[in-house]
C-alpha cells in the first residue's frame, strides 16, 4: 500500500535542483513560468496543499493567509527576510512559517563590498562611459572617487552578515564602527568600536553598510536627520532591506553632494523603485542580487525544503520556525 504523498505548492520557479527534490519528495505543483501570484489567486491556487514554499515578495498578508484553505499547515519562505508573511495571521490560523537564515551571509557580505567598491570608485560612471563610446582615454582628473582603503565604515546590525562584511572591510585596513541590539563578544567584535545608540556612530561613518533587519523601528532610518550627522562626501550602501532607507532623502543627498555615492541592492516596494534613482550618476544601483549564486540560492531552497519535510513528512518542529512576534 502506497501513501500519498503531502501536496507543496511553489509560488515561484526555483533551482533546478531545489525543484528536482521538491518533486521529489512531494507531490508539488510548480511553477515553471514563473507567473506571480496575487493575494486572492495564491489563496485560490492552495486549495487541497498542505505547504507553500513561498518567496520574498509573495503577498501573503493577513487577509491572503485568512483566505487560505484549511488544508495549508505550512509556509515555508525561501528567503530570510519573513516580513511578506504576516506571521501572527499565520499563527492564528495554526500554520507554521518557517525561513532560510545563515546560508546567504557570504553571499549577500559579497554583494555589500561591491556596492561599497561600485558606489566609492564610480563604476557605473565609468561602464556607462565605455558602453555608450563615450571614454576617450585617460585623463589625469577622470573619474576621481573615493578612498576606500584605511576610511571608517559604520554597520547598523551586526549579526552574521554584518560581522561578515565587517571582516572582509578589514582586508581594506576599514576601521569598523557598527550599532546592535547588544554588544558583541570580544572575540566577535574583533577590535570594532560599539555604538549603543546609533546615532552617535554616524559622525563616524565614512562608509556606513545597512545591515539591520526591516522593523517599524528601522523603516526610513536612514532620513535626512540622520544624513546630516555623516561627514560630508560620505558614501551609503544598503543590501538588507529598502525601507530602512528614505528614498527621497538619500536621493536628495546624493543630489546635493551631501553624500558622495550610494550603493543599493535592494528597494523599497521593488521591482518599482523610486524614479529618482535612474538619473543619479553617483547611484550604483542592482536588482537584489545579493544571494545570487548558484550555490547559495541551492542552499537556500535546500533549507526550505529542510523545513518542509521535517515538519510535513516527520511530523517535527521546522528548524527554522519563525515565531510570531
Amino acid at each position: 500500500m502506497t501513501t500519498s504523498k503531502p501536496k507543496v505548492l511553489a509560488t515561484r520557479h526555483f533551482p533546478p535542483d531545489v525543484e528536482k527534490r521538491l518533486a521529489a519528495n512531494f507531490d508539488a505543483l510548480l511553477n515553471p513560468q514563473d507567473r506571480l501570484y496575487d493575494g486572492p489567486a495564491l489563496a485560490k491556487a492552495a486549495a487541497g496543499y498542505a505547504g507553500i514554499m513561498c518567496a520574498a515578495g509573495d503577498p501573503l498578508s493577513a487577509a491572503t493567509i485568512e483566505a487560505l484553505p484549511d488544508s495549508v499547515k505550512m509556509i515555508a519562505t525561501f528567503s530570510v527576510g519573513y516580513e511578506h508573511v504576516d506571521v501572527a495571521a499565520a499563527a492564528k490560523r495554526g500554520i507554521k512559517v518557517s525561513n532560510t537564515p545563515d546560508v546567504l551571509t557570504d553571499a549577500t557580505a559579497d554583494i555589500a563590498l561591491l556596492c561599497l567598491l561600485g558606489a566609492a570608485r564610480r563604476a557605473h560612471e565609468g561602464t556607462t562611459m565605455l558602453r555608450t563610446h563615450n571614454w576617450v582615454g585617460w585623463e589625469p582628473t577622470q573619474l576621481m572617487g573615493t578612498h576606500v582603503t584605511g576610511k571608517r565604515l559604520g554597520i547598523l546590525g551586526m549579526g552574521r552578515i554584518g560581522q561578515a562584511v565587517a571582516d572582509r572591510a578589514r582586508a581594506f585596513r576599514m576601521t569598523i564602527h557598527y550599532n546592535n541590539r547588544s554588544r558583541l563578544p570580544a572575540d566577535l567584535e574583533k577590535g570594532a568600536t560599539f555604538h549603543a545608540n546609533p546615532d552617535d556612530m554616524l559622525p563616524h561613518c565614512d562608509f556606513l553598510s545597512i545591515n539591520a533587519p526591516l522593523t517599524p523601528q528601522t523603516r526610513k532610518w536612514v532620513n535626512a536627520e540622520r544624513i546630516a550627522k555623516m561627514p560630508k562626501g560620505a558614501v551609503v550602501v544598503n543590501t538588507a532591506r529598502g525601507g530602512v532607507v528614505d528614498d527621497e532623502a538619500l536621493i536628495a543627498a546624493l543630489k546635493s553632494g551631501r553624500l558622495a555615492a550610494a550603493g543599493i541592492d535592494v528597494f523599497d516596494g521593488e521591482p518599482k523603485i523610486h524614479q529618482g534613482y535612474y538619473d543619479l550618476q553617483n547611484a550604483f544601483l542592482l536588482p537584489h542580487m545579493g544571494s545570487a549564486t548558484v550555490e547559495t540560492r541551492n542552499a537556500m531552497g535546500f533549507k526550505a525544503l529542510d523545513n518542509l519535510e521535517a515538519f510535513l513528512l516527520n511530523g517535527k518542529t521546522p528548524p527554522d520556525l519563525v515565531k510570531a512576534s
